[in-house]
């Protein structure tokens, strides 16, 4: 259904990993009564509900007429008058064919038919307004990543507060410890770790030194920064991740279901035939009640509500069936597209992998005296006090083997190298092997760099244990591959008929670790948002109909842009929920190659469905122009008609099609 849609206020997101509050103000979005669509919606569903079962129990027919009188009026002003307005530019939109249907069977005695028609098609624009606008806050929300002012410092050493919009490049601004970087730019000063998985969808906040790039809108560590600006805020990456999103969601927008796109010559054939059989009769002496009578038996029996509910009950079979196992698809138009995908893009963090760092590995070095357990205690309870996502991973690698940490006296935390403490009368340094080793005075300190580099080569990062001066052991630390991700590589490639291609913004080395475990051959690693979008586009242009699944804002452009794009929902951004076209709420990543098999599936049955109409459709017009259908025959037979094809596409809501597809 084609329905015009106000562009919502913009409103920031809703909280998230990805989009804190600004100004500790309540997040809005678009209320489904605040759309006019859905306002004429609910009140034609209202006024329907009230006179059927009036209309039902044999109550007076002033008592339920006045009521579908107002039925057609409140759902069916708004697609008429967007059909006239169609007509004017010489488009003829099935809705307002739909809307005179609806008028035709009212005038021949079947006002509930008529009604029930009405509200279904209202029922399905407030659904689509309602869609859009949603998506429309969250991408404009984006925008809230980056803060609001920044600080910049003067030639003079004195520092302002200034809106991020009035900076210009080659400005200098100071973020403190916390704070969100307020521009793009180059590190001039200070040392940080900065998380930007906004940006890169990296699992894991990246050492930044002097000469290192930054992004609006990332977080800064525990360390100052002063960055020199490079980009206008107009021009930031935050910027055009919300461009890149419009645009792809805009040009994605104009999909329309398979039967829409022959919309336009059925409806200009069944004017024409319907406006045929009236006149033509009556040029040659026929009674004029008598060639109403066939005409208007035409239009029900040809009108296209069979072929309209062919197509829907298999697609909305499938998306109600998918919708119980964790899927949620957002419209039929993407249930059909999920079907056409011969392509498959999957991010890395958060999609293949579960998107949390965990330690892998506890490495003592010979002659330190420990073992791993005491080595790993030493290590979380120098890191219990720190916020930094590693020291979590380590604490909490701790905790599952059930030590008991001591107490943590003197901490110290030095941005990029690690933390210092005392533990137990001992003095603990836990950090990066690069920056501790080269302080370490210790014949060890080769041995430990060598299990680093073995670490490193595996695609993990490497944290050094140094105990009173000389290092004691090693720990790796990785972001865990999904228990299910093999599988659905595996899955995903009989279906398409090629393997995945992974697309990341982490380093390549831990990339193709990755991607050599789960089966994936092609990988494009260290990319950037419009690097993802690029991709994507370059597998189209060769003809390929590409699904992107990720879950971070970086994705969000990707998954615009795709065919198909799918988002996981456990640790997904706002922004990548809102404009992927299915989510994955459970989060199982095995869904993605079974919601593609249901899919196909279901276009299987729609063609079966428009056989079946077609025939039904066929013989009734044959019929009414060669003979006489009696109109009460041509009636049952047209709901007969809808009543087969709506059975038939609702046997995708049994369990069984859902345990086929994910087989």
């Amino acid at each position: 259904m084609t329905s015009s849609t106000p562009t919502p206020t913009p409103t920031p997101p809703a909280p998230g990993r990805d989009a804190p509050v600004r100004g500790g103000t309540a997040p809005r979005r678009t209320r489904v009564l605040a759309l006019p669509e859905a306002r004429w919606a609910t009140a034609a569903l209202a006024l329907f509900l009230v006179a059927l079962p009036l209309q039902l129990t044999g109550a007076p027919a002033w008592t339920w007429g006045p009521l579908y009188a107002l039925t057609y009026a409140a759902g069916g002003w708004e697609p008429g008058w967007a059909g006239l307005r169609a007509l004017r530019e010489k488009t003829l939109d099935v809705d307002l064919l739909m809307v005179v249907a609806a008028l035709g069977a009212a005038a021949i005695g079947q006002v509930m038919d008529g009604a029930l028609l009405i509200v279904i098609f209202a029922t399905s624009g407030a659904l689509e307004a309602l869609a859009t606008a949603r998506t429309a806050d969250s991408v404009r929300g984006l925008l809230d990543l980056a803060p609001a002012t920044a600080t910049r410092l003067m030639a003079t050493g004195a520092e302002e507060s200034v809106a991020v919009e009035a900076l210009a490049v080659g400005d200098v601004i100071l973020v403190r410890p916390g704070e969100r970087v307020g521009a793009d730019g180059r590190v001039l000063d200070g040392a940080s770790d900065v998380d930007q998985a906004t940006i890169t969808g990296e699992p894991l906040p990246v050492a930044k030194e002097v000469g290192d790039e930054v992004f609006a809108g990332t977080l800064n560590g525990t360390g100052a920064l002063r960055v020199r600006v490079e980009r206008d805020a107009s021009d930031s990456v935050i910027a055009r991740i919300v461009r890149m999103v419009e645009e792809a969601s805009e040009t994605k927008a104009l999909t329309q279901l398979f039967i829409d796109k022959v919309e336009q010559r059925y409806s200009l054939g069944m004017v024409a035939t319907t406006l045929a059989v009236f006149l033509v009769p009556l040029a040659f002496g026929a009674a004029l009640t008598g060639s109403l009578l066939r005409a208007m038996t035409f239009m029900i029996v040809a009108s296209p509500c069979a072929v309209v509910l062919a197509t829907m009950p298999p697609l909305l079979s499938a998306i109600a069936n998918a919708g119980r196992h964790g899927v949620l698809v957002k419209s039929a138009v993407v249930m059909e597209r999920l079907g056409e995908v011969d392509a498959v893009a999957l991010d890395k963090t958060g999609t293949l992998t579960e998107g949390t760092p965990r330690v892998t590995d506890v490495r003592p070095l010979d002659g330190s005296g420990l073992d791993e357990r005491e080595l790993l205690t030493f290590a979380a309870a120098a890191e219990h006090p720190s916020e930094h996502p590693l020291a979590r991973a380590v604490v909490d690698a701790a905790r599952d083997r059930g030590l008991d940490l001591p107490v943590t006296e003197e901490f110290g935390s030095a941005p990029g190298v690690g933390v210092t403490a005392a533990v137990g009368g001992r003095k603990v340094a836990v950090g990066a092997p690069v920056r501790l080793l080269a302080e370490a005075d210790d014949p060890r300190s080769v041995r430990a760099a060598v299990v680093a580099a073995e670490l490193e080569e595996g695609g993990r990062t490497a944290v050094v244990v140094i105990v009173d001066g000389t290092p004691a052991g090693l720990l790796g630390i990785a972001d865990r591959l999904r228990a299910d991700a093999g599988a659905t590589v595996s899955a995903l490639t009989a279906l398409t008929g090629a393997a995945p291609l992974l697309l990341t913004g982490d380093n390549p080395r831990a990339a193709a670790r990755l991607a050599a475990e789960v089966g994936i051959e092609d990988v494009r690693a260290g990319l950037l948002p419009e690097h993802k979008v690029a991709a994507v586009r370059e597998l189209e242009e060769s003809g390929r109909r590409v699904m992107v699944v990720g879950d971070g804002v970086n994705d969000a452009p990707a998954l615009a842009a795709a065919h198909a794009g799918v988002a996981m929902g456990r640790a997904g951004s706002d922004l990548a929920l809102e404009t992927a076209d299915a989510v994955i709420v459970r989060d199982e990543l095995r869904a993605v190659p079974a919601v593609i098999a249901l899919s196909r599936r279901a276009r299987e049955l729609v063609v079966q469905n428009l056989v079946i109409a077609g025939v039904f459709i066929a013989g009734l017009v044959a019929w009414d122009l060669i003979g006489t259908l009696p109109l009460p025959l041509g009636v049952a037979g047209h709901e007969g008609s809808t009543v087969v094809v709506g059975l038939n596409g609702l046997r995708l809501l049994r369990e069984a099609a859902w345990r086929r597809a994910a087989e």
